[in-house]
């Protein structure tokens, strides 16, 4: 067995999200001879991060106050906003936006690509000093004396069989004072750790949504930059939050998507299926008609918000951004408190430096002194009361705590189960009626993993870990009829001989790394685990 080199630096981050790079550039702000690492799983930075999102710039403005003079690529200002309860054939435009449903309201936020963002954000950091490692993923969490002493990069060139390929190269240990963990959500060290400092002990379940994206080019003549539209209601039934967003950005760019909260009940329901038939409501056919796809993407989100961050410090390290849960739910946003959680996470590790402490524990009171704390508690009964209230009730008491309450509602409402924990047997739930798709709005799942240029190396492990497969077919199929062959975005697993022997086989390869099986497997015997660094989606540069 080879033995792994090691690097050592003052601090290692493990993912190159807003989180991570904000973490990095502040390090360097504040301490300019500190050694910093951060790694990135993707071939690139922003290659595993798909575009088109809404940001607030508030956390940017602290970062980097002279943005708006830098060559960044953040130009395209919201300048008109819709909302839309939708009904199967109609959208019921909701006015006053700002007074009714105001988390969602955006003026003075920004539509960007948020690959791009990440792209010069890195930038920033290595001239700043950063040394970058995309292509790395963090395999390992390295522990010593109860003390995270950073992670190790996984082997590569590994065949499925396991043993060393004619490319075998072991991986590295890179070993800081301080980890920070910005993996976005459930990332599978982030997971390990918590698991190892019991960090979730006392604070409700997390719950997740699953958002699946596209970007399209449309003509010109149809183009409206700054354009930011939500809907909620319909297709999705009122025991299952959700809802889709459009926006218009960049040349001639739209990015359109839908949100699937993972408490659902439905085993049937195919949060895939949902968002393709969205986009022919007649609110939103009109957008794509004439366009063309260009991008396909999905990722899981940490939707719980305030009352579901774990404990986020640990000898050695912290976790940042999505990794703890950082999303502002009903915002729909989660740059602007990632990167202001890593920048109060640099701070702290700062501190822990300077008095050479065993963990960086001033971030849990500097995060209680921000706005971002504030923020989140504002927000904190909204998501909680769709899971307990339904859809309708839960917009309704959404417009009453934004209206008359104003997020300072002397109760805190709780996540009474987690996700994995909701479905509904397949005999006690009404199968779903999908259209077949059209090729020209809407598409099949395997044409849409083409366009997200995932690739993983043929031969490698499969890196969705089966703990127990006949507690598969007692469980998943037997009670539930497989719902990861309907929850997966990416035709990841399917069910072979139904008639005569159910078995699963799980297409590796075509994996956008969402992690949703991970989160909404009902035995919890799915394990999602890093494959080989660079694998994965691979988003282009440029939208």
């Amino acid at each position: 067995m080879s033995e792994r080199e090691a690097m050592d630096f003052d601090v290692v981050i493990v993912g190159g999200g807003p989180a991570g790079l904000a973490a990095a550039i502040r390090l360097r702000q504040l301490r300019p001879e500190a050694t910093v690492c951060l790694i990135e799983k993707g071939s690139e930075i922003g290659a595993h991060i798909v575009s088109g999102a809404v940001i607030e710039p508030r956390a940017l403005d602290e970062l980097l106050p002279d943005w708006r003079t830098m060559d960044s690529p953040v130009k395209t200002a919201v300048s008109e906003e819709e909302m839309y309860f939708l009904t199967e054939t109609k959208g019921y435009r909701i006015p006053a936006l700002d007074r009714v449903m105001p988390h969602l309201a955006n003026h003075g936020n920004y539509v960007v690509s948020l690959g791009e963002v990440c792209r010069w954000l890195a930038g920033v950091a290595e001239e700043m000093g950063v040394e970058i490692y995309p292509g790395f993923a963090g395999a390992e969490v390295l522990i010593e004396n109860n003390r995270v002493v950073g992670v190790a990069t996984g082997d590569m060139g590994i065949t499925r069989d396991g043993e060393h390929g004619p490319n075998y190269a072991p991986g590295m240990e890179l070993r800081g004072k301080y980890t920070l963990f910005a993996e976005g959500c459930r990332g599978s060290l982030t997971k390990r750790v918590m698991a190892h400092y019991d960090l979730r002990k006392g604070v409700d379940p997390q719950t997740y949504g699953l958002g699946i994206k596209e970007v399209w080019e449309i003509p010109p003549e149809k183009h409206r930059p700054g354009l930011v539209m939500h809907s909620f209601g319909w297709p999705l039934d009122d025991r299952t939050y959700g809802g889709s967003w459009l926006y218009h950005f960049g040349e001639n760019l739209v990015s359109y998507g839908f949100v699937t909260g993972l408490d659902y009940e439905n085993t049937w329901l195919s949060p895939f299926d949902e968002m393709q038939r969205t986009k022919l409501h007649p609110v939103f056919r009109p957008h794509f008609e004439g366009g063309r796809r260009l991008i396909y993407g999905a990722r899981a989100l940490s939707e719980g918000g305030l009352q579901s961050i774990p404990r986020l410090t640990f000898p050695g390290g912290a976790l940042i951004g999505d990794s703890a849960g950082f999303l502002n739910t009903p915002k729909i946003k989660g740059t602007h408190t990632a990167m202001k959680s890593g920048m109060l996470a640099a701070e702290a590790v700062v501190e822990a430096l300077a008095t050479e402490r065993v963990e960086p524990g001033s971030f849990t009171q500097r995060v209680r002194n921000s706005w971002l704390y504030e923020e989140l508690k504002s927000a904190r009964n909204i998501r909680p009361a769709f899971a307990r209230w339904g859809m309708k009730a839960g917009a309704l008491y959404a417009g009453v705590d934004a209206m008359l309450l104003r997020g300072r509602a002397p109760w805190t409402l709780h996540y009474r189960h987690a996700d994995n924990e909701t479905l509904r047997p397949a005999s006690l739930s009404e199968p779903i009626s999908y259209p077949k798709p059209d090729g020209k709005i809407t598409f099949d799942k395997l044409s849409s993993v083409f366009l997200s240029n995932t690739n993983h190396a043929e031969d490698q492990p499969v890196h969705l870990h089966v703990e127990n497969m006949p507690l598969w077919k007692t469980v998943n199929w037997d009670v539930f009829r497989a719902p990861e062959s309907r929850y997966c975005p990416a035709g990841v697993y399917e069910v072979a001989d139904q008639e005569t022997d159910p078995r699963l086989v799980i297409n590796s390869q075509n994996c956008v790394h969402c992690k949703t099986c991970d989160i909404k497997d009902p035995a919890q015997n799915i394990d999602w685990v890093t494959p080989e660094g660079g694998g994965g989606p691979n988003y282009p540069a440029g939208m």
